[in-house]
């Protein structure tokens, strides 16, 4: 019985630790601006972004998901009525950048974009 005891405090402490391990020292409110290079869609788009415990959010945006993991890699992807995008690059400190690439109605259309912690 002593035994089962020490395993689950030991297990609990273990989830407790992880849990506090979570955040990502990329945690916090980030600018992005992404750039069209080919393609008829807008030339540029700018709006900020917020990344809790590695995943990457948006306010208003219901379809938007990223995560960045701990190397500083990053994958998003957001949908916002008949357009949709998907990247993926690199934060680095309070910088990023990547490619993008996507469609607006018909049009398709790819670029770069760039980050920056807020």
């Amino acid at each position: 019985m002593k035994k089962r005891v020490c395993w689950a405090a030991a297990a609990c402490l273990v989830a407790l630790s992880s849990s506090a391990e979570a955040h990502s020292i990329y945690d916090g409110a980030w600018d992005l601006v992404f750039v069209t290079q080919r393609g008829a869609c807008d030339p540029s788009y700018s709006f900020s972004v917020n990344i809790s415990n590695g995943i990457v959010t948006h306010p208003n945006l219901v379809r938007f998901r990223g995560y960045v993991a701990r190397s500083g890699a990053v994958r998003a992807s957001v949908t916002v009525q008949d357009k949709y995008a998907s990247g993926a690059g690199r934060l680095s400190g309070n910088t990023g950048q990547g490619r993008w690439s996507g469609y607006s109605g018909t049009a398709r259309c790819s670029g770069y974009w760039t980050a920056r912690r807020n």
